[in-house]
């Protein structure tokens, strides 16, 4: 399988996690909840915060899969490495608030560090091709 193939497939894989997971959050956050990896989830009104981490999902992933699509594959790997950032900071809150350790680092932080990989991955493709160099130019007779 070439780098461009498997950089995609995984891209996509992303893609797809992601938009399935905020999907859950906007649609049943109190099952989602619990999965995230604090000891409490909010109750009451403070259900309303775990849509907002869906939307924030949803649109993460929106945008991922939209540099796919048109093919914008340098802009993709930017993109992968900062969001990347956001499934570290989940990472942080959960363990800063005493949460799950294997959740923050199984799931958080693995995500993150494989969004990492694929980011640079792409990069490494996308400057391969723009690196390669052009044919000579022909000389005048």
């Amino acid at each position: 399988m070439s780098l461009k193939k498997l950089n995609t497939v995984l891209a996509a894989a992303f893609i797809l996690f992601i938009l399935w997971f905020g999907t859950e959050y906007i649609v049943s956050p109190e099952t989602a909840a619990p999965t995230f990896g604090l000891p409490s989830w909010p109750s009451g009104d403070g259900g309303g915060f775990l849509i907002i981490k869906g939307i924030r999902d949803v649109v993460l992933a929106l945008v991922l899969g939209i540099l796919l699509v048109t093919g914008n594959r340098r802009a993709l790997g930017w993109a992968l490495l900062v969001e990347a950032l956001a499934a570290y900071g989940d990472m942080t809150n959960v363990l800063a608030h005493h949460g799950s350790v294997s959740t923050a680092l199984g799931i958080h932080c693995l995500t993150a560090t494989l969004m990492v990989v694929n980011g640079l991955l792409i990069l490494r493709e996308t400057r391969t091709v723009a690196a390669a160099p052009a044919s000579p130019a022909p000389q005048p007779a």
